[in-house]
């Protein structure tokens, strides 16, 4: 239990006992945190409209991509946000924010047609990646952002930016508001 844990891995076993009683469970947490609960359905919609149909390709990307250029992705992935190039079959490489507007929204909103979720939701959901894309604004960019413009335009010292962008974030969370349209510090 110890070691389940502290390691995060996207599919897990979980051994626990509740209630006297013992139990195995798999959790799977491919969904990344959201600064908001609004990002984290967001990114639901857009996984599972997304995985709907890279499934039901006749061909899917996984026959058309080596395990090590999708393992590169992760890392470009990781490193880079928004502004890695990744490479994709029939695009070649391309930066992660044109890959998701021009090829995995379109498959995502269409998933999510299949599986009969409500136009309006779809549109609201897949919209916040879609703004999170074109306004470039990560809840990591938005944190990044706004240290350096308290530090650069308000003169503070590190410590003291990151305590201020720690309070603004908390508040800004409980908004709800997608982090693409939380302001940085002015």
């Amino acid at each position: 239990m110890l070691h389940n844990g502290t390691v995060y891995r996207w599919n897990r076993p979980v051994y626990a006992v509740v209630d006297g009683r013992p139990h195995l469970r798999v959790e799977n947490r491919v969904l990344p945190a959201g600064p908001t609960v609004a990002d984290v359905i967001a990114n639901g919609a857009f996984y599972y409209g997304l995985v709907r149909m890279l499934a039901e390709e006749e061909r899917p990307v996984w026959t058309r991509m080596s395990f090590g250029t999708a393992e590169e992705n992760l890392h470009r992935a990781a490193r880079r946000g928004l502004d890695a190039r990744l490479y994709w079959p029939g695009m070649g490489e391309v930066h992660a924010s044109d890959l998701v507007l021009r090829r995995l929204l379109p498959l995502a909103y269409e998933g999510l047609d299949r599986w009969g979720v409500d136009p309006a939701r779809r549109d609201r959901l897949l919209g916040i990646i879609e703004q999170r894309c074109l306004t470039r604004r990560t809840g990591a960019r938005w944190q990044v952002e706004t240290v350096r413009a308290l530090e650069e335009r308000n003169g503070a010292a590190r410590p003291e930016a990151l305590r201020a962008m720690v309070r603004d974030y908390v508040e800004a969370m409980r908004s709800n508001e997608p982090v693409h349209t939380w302001p940085v510090a002015a």
